[in-house]
This record gives C-alpha cells, sequence and structure tokens, in this order.
C-alpha cells in the first residue's frame, strides 16, 4: 500500500557523481541490493547519521572516515543492517571498505559504508564481497534510479526529487534519492538518503546547509515512532558547475535544496509500511516552534488517531486528547480550534456550533487528510508528515524476519 503518484521522477545527473547497483543476494536472491556511488576528486561531504545509541556498526565507521579523509565512495548494501552484531560488525563493515578501496586504488577511509535491513543478524560478506566488482562496473552518472531501487527494503517503490535552477553564474543541478518506510522517525535524517549538486560550496556551507534542510524535511516526518539504529543522509557537492555558494547565494540555495529533501521525506510518508492516507498535522499559532512540534508529534504518533485514519473516522475527541497531554504550559483549551481538511471540528473546548458528523465524514475520505490545530497563543507554525496505522503495518512487521 502507498499513497499519492507512483511515478518515478526524471533525475538530472550530477557531474562528478556516480552510481553502480548490482544484486549481492544478501537476503533475496536476485534483487538489487548493492550500491556504489562515487565521489569526484576534490568534492566536499557532509552527513547526518543516528542519534541510536544502539548505532550500527557502518554508521560508527562512516563517521570515523569522514574524520580522517576525504570520501571518494559510498558503499551501501540492504537486507542486512549490521546492527546489533557487535565487534564483528565493525570488523565487516571495514572489510567491505577495504574491499571497495583495493578495487578503486584509493584508501579504505576513503569510502562510507552504509547498511539497511535486518538488526541483529551477521553480515554475509562472501555475497557482498563478491559483487562489489559488478557495481563498479555499472558506475553511471545515469545510475540514479537504479540507485533508488538498489537501496530499498520494505519500501514499495523507489524515491527520487531532482531539479535544476539558474543562477547568474549558471545552472545548479540538485539530485537525491531516499529509502524508508518503516521504523521511521528520523530524530536527524532519514533511513538512507543521498543527494548531490554540482554546486561549489565549501565544507562549512555545506554542514550548514543540510541541517537546515533536515530539518524542515527528514525531522518533520514519523510513521511509528521508532528511531532507526542506521539512519543517514549525505550531501555531496562536486562542484563541477563551477557555481559558487557563498553567502550572499547560501539561502537561495537552501530553499532549492530543501524543495527536495522535502519531497524526498514526503515520499517516505506516502510509502509507509501499510499507509492508505498521507496525514499533514499542522500546528500554527504555538507560542514557539517547540510546543507547535510537541503538539504536532503528539498527534502523528498517537495509535488511536492512526487508527482513525485508517477507518476514515473523524474521531476528533481523540485529537483534542492528543493535544492535551502534548505538555503546553498553561493551555487554555477554550481557544484551540481544529480543523480536518479545512472543516472546522472544534472551538471553545468542545464541538463546533456548525460542525456536522456528515461534514467530518466528507472530509475523511480523501487519501490526503490535513490536521490543523490552531493554539491562538503566538505566531509559530510548524508541519509534520505521517501516515495512518493499518492491519497492512502491523502484518509486514510482525512478517518482517520471515
Amino acid at each position: 500500500m502507498a499513497t499519492g503518484n507512483s511515478e518515478f521522477p526524471i533525475m538530472h545527473p550530477v557531474t562528478g557523481f556516480r552510481l553502480g547497483t548490482t544484486s549481492a543476494g544478501i537476503k533475496t536472491p536476485g534483487r538489487a541490493d548493492l550500491v556504489v556511488m562515487e565521489i569526484a576528486e576534490g568534492s566536499t561531504v557532509a552527513g547526518l547519521f543516528t542519534q541510536n545509541a544502539f548505532c550500527a556498526a557502518p554508521v560508527s565507521l562512516c563517521k570515523q572516515h569522514m574524520g580522517e579523509a576525504e570520501p571518494r565512495y559510498l558503499l551501501t548494501n540492504t537486507g542486512n543492517a549490521n546492527a546489533g552484531t557487535g565487534e564483528q560488525g565493525l570488523i565487516d563493515a571495514k572489510q567491505s571498505c577495504e574491499s571497495l578501496a583495493a578495487a578503486a586504488g584509493l584508501a579504505a577511509n576513503q569510502v562510507l559504508p552504509f547498511s539497511t535491513g535486518v538488526i541483529g543478524e551477521p553480515m554475509p560478506m562472501d555475497k557482498l564481497l563478491a559483487a562489489i566488482p559488478s557495481a563498479l562496473n555499472k558506475l553511471s552518472e545515469q545510475g540514479w534510479a537504479e540507485a533508488a531501487q538498489g537501496i530499498l527494503t520494505t519500501d514499495t517503490r523507489p524515491k527520487g526529487a531532482s531539479l535544476i535552477y539558474q543562477t547568474n553564474q549558471g545552472a545548479v543541478t540538485i539530485t537525491g534519492i531516499s529509502k524508508g518506510s518503516g521504523m521511521i522517525k528520523p530524530n536527524m535524517a532519514t533511513m538512507l538518503g543521498y543527494v548531490a549538486t554540482d554546486a561549489v560550496v565549501d565544507t562549512e556551507l555545506l554542514h550548514r546547509a543540510l541541517r537546515l534542510a533536515t530539518d524542515k524535511s527528514f525531522n518533520r516526518i514519523t510513521v511509528d515512532s521508532d528511531t532507526s539504529t542506521n539512519d543517514s543522509i549525505m550531501l555531496v557537492a562536486t562542484g563541477a558547475s563551477d557555481v559558487v555558494i557563498d553567502e550572499q547565494s547560501f539561502e537561495y540555495f537552501v530553499e532549492q535544496l530543501s524543495q527536495v529533501f522535502i519531497e524526498l521525506a514526503q515520499a517516505i510518508i506516502r510509502d509507509g509500511e501499510g499507509a492508505s492516507k498521507f496525514v499533514s498535522v499542522v500546528v500554527e499559532s504555538a507560542a514557539d516552534t517547540q510546543e507547535a512540534l510537541a503538539v504536532a508529534y503528539c498527534i502523528a504518533e498517537s495509535p488511536l488517531v492512526k487508527t482513525a485514519l485508517a477507518a476514515s473516522d473523524p474521531n476528533w475527541g481523540r485529537i483534542l486528547a492528543a493535544i492535551g497531554r502534548a505538555g503546553v504550559k498553561a493551555l487554555d483549551v477554550s481557544q484551540v480550534q481544529l480543523r480536518l481538511n479545512a472543516v472546522l471540528i472544534a472551538e471553545q473546548g468542545g464541538r463546533a456550533a456548525g460542525y456536522t458528523e456528515q461534514a467530518g465524514q466528507q472530509a475523511m475520505q480523501p487519501e490526503d487528510i490535513e490536521i490543523l490545530v490552531s493554539l491562538n497563543r503566538g505566531e509559530a507554525r510548524e508541519t509534520v508528515w505521517t501516515t495512518d496505522l493499518t492491519y497492512e503495518y502491523v502484518r509486514i512487521n510482525a512478517e518482517y524476519r520471515t
């Protein structure tokens, strides 16, 4: 199950960034599950990673390598998360980097490893290592669509976004892919995401841009409130366009980058495990951003709200209860207004005078639902995107290891 348009977008190649995808048969024979991405020499690279204390071995090694050398390759496998695997997991992650580095004639710490899949299972290293040459042979700047397919796990479709914008120095391309469907509350980034641009961006500005774009996209989504052990988002600037991003052009660059990030983040929600609804939870007129997000996430992560959404049931009492337990200090409930797809449901502490159950039912029928909460106590406004909670979500996760 998934919502919205399933058509994969046109992906504009980024000069200096090549992708190669192959099948290692790590979990499923014949399935594309190993992706190598090659970064041109002289590029700048930024990354954000999970805050989960049980972070996967490749996450630990990736952060270490980024502090030691200029990254030249990204290596991603699916089917096995290499998390909860102790010291052996770290040994395996190092070996995968060493194998790719040897084939490419580079140092092992110039390879950044990424994994996604089942937690707690040993990595079938013989399969992974044997497939690396095949992925290298397929490297191409046109390889985005294949790579988007190759990084999937329980996802039902690949996720990509791409744009070109004009500057007075020339055109800038930004292209990216992501994966994620369950165990989604990134709390820094998404399950896995890779975005490249041909702009010239120094390391400090690139990291700043990554954080700003992430905060408005991947840090605003939740499927099940579970933060993964493997979350990683990488941003690469190859500089091939010779368009320099400086302090003056930075804000507009971040706007364009955020557009790509938001498309990728929303694609994850539209493909959330078992999802039949795409839900925007908007909290406006809050005292501050923290307050708005607290209310939005309390609604978005409520199992009772999510199951009502699955049934297209305008059970607005569940939403009011979530607002009330969000921890807003001195909340005046008589000032709160609640709307479902623009239908005023509740105000002044109870059911809106003009509300009818028929109007509520009609508001809940579309695939896309907006829950709009007006706290009327400030000027902050934030949006969190989430899914409903269906029987299919339970089935997928009950059978995940089988």
